[in-house]
């Protein structure tokens, strides 16, 4: 068996990615990450009569890009897995057409990365596929007026909100064994959890609960603890959200020091305004593709723990009083 425990599973051969690539906006751009975003556009319509069209274009930017600075043969990717926040996955699905690849569309907000890379990875060890295309993007001004106001509106943001990440992260995920490129190793899928979080706003209370959930469950399963990696890394919690993961971690004798972070407290600094820090579903794809990506190919770092984490609420079910759901799927990497 394949399947370690209730929720995790090891991949019997190599399962590699083999690229990966960031297009951010400008204020991604000027955040922290600065040197590691090496594309990035100046203007958010990125040329087109609205934020959803630039969304799109800014996806199918990304992806082409990197196909066309690697030389790979669209003809060559047996299956396109990806996800946005957009309703019905829009920008995904129109890239989707245009690249003309059989296409599967994933949803679970925020942790759609790690939803597709998991998803790639038990296709490709079971032998169903050898290269798979994934992806996850979001844009503040798109997101921003469909979950919460319109932008003319200006609201004033709460202290503990986050600001959505305007970018889009895309990776190669191949059979092949490479020296240089790190390995998906194991993978567990996330449970929905609900701790009651009510407030649009809070994302990070929101979906705490569900990556200590799911970070506790593959420490069990794989019988490893915070220490045995170099490097381990959340979502989109923000600083409140992190704080609150590492609290619930503490309550249960896990206690992880430096080698945490959160992509969506480290991706703009204090004086961006943008609160407790990012979110949305191209916030860790971009952070891992340009960041923790490099990092591993360096070998500066070895392993790694990937849990992108995902509000899966709707304004529908929000103005219905109902509370916001999470999810946090995980991915295991090895350099």
């Amino acid at each position: 068996m394949k399947k370690l425990g209730k929720q995790t599973y090891e991949m019997a051969n190599p399962v590699t990615i083999s690229y990966a690539h960031a297009l951010v906006g400008s204020k991604e751009k000027n955040g922290p990450l600065s040197k590691y975003f090496k594309d990035y556009f100046e203007d958010d319509t990125f040329g087109e009569k609205s934020f959803e069209k630039a969304e799109r274009k800014m996806l199918k930017t990304a992806i082409s890009d990197m196909l066309l600075a690697n030389k790979i043969n669209i003809d060559d990717i047996d299956l396109y897995i990806g996800g946005d926040i957009l309703n019905q996955l829009v920008s995904s699905n129109f890239v989707a057409e245009e690249l003309q690849i059989p296409f599967v569309g994933v949803y679970s907000a925020c942790s759609s990365v790690t939803e597709s890379l998991a998803l790639a990875s038990t296709l490709i060890d079971g032998g169903f596929c050898n290269r798979i295309l994934c992806s996850a993007c979001s844009h503040f001004s798109a997101a921003e007026r469909q979950y919460r106001f319109p932008l003319e509106f200006g609201n004033q943001r709460q202290a503990y909100s986050q600001w959505t990440v305007t970018g889009a992260g895309c990776m190669i995920v191949d059979k092949k064994e490479s020296q240089n490129c790190p390995k998906i190793k194991r993978v567990c899928f996330g449970k929905v959890v609900d701790y009651g979080v009510l407030d649009l706003a809070n994302m990070g209370a929101a979906m705490a609960p569900a990556a200590a959930d799911t970070i506790m469950e593959f420490f069990k399963d794989t019988k490893t603890q915070p220490s045995d990696y170099d490097l381990i890394a959340t979502g989109d919690l923000g600083k409140l959200g992190s704080d609150i993961f590492r609290d619930i971690l503490a309550q249960n004798s896990i206690v992880i020091e430096n080698n945490y972070i959160d992509c969506g407290h480290m991706i703009f600094n204090g004086n961006q305004e943008c609160m407790q820090g990012g979110s949305g579903a191209g916030c860790s794809a971009v952070v891992f593709s340009a960041y923790i990506y490099q990092k591993m190919k360096q070998k500066k770092l070895k392993k790694v723990l990937l849990l992108a984490t995902g509000a899966l609420m709707s304004t529908t079910t929000n103005q219905q009083g109902d509370a916001i759901p999470a999810v946090s799927h995980l991915i295991e990497l090895e350099a």
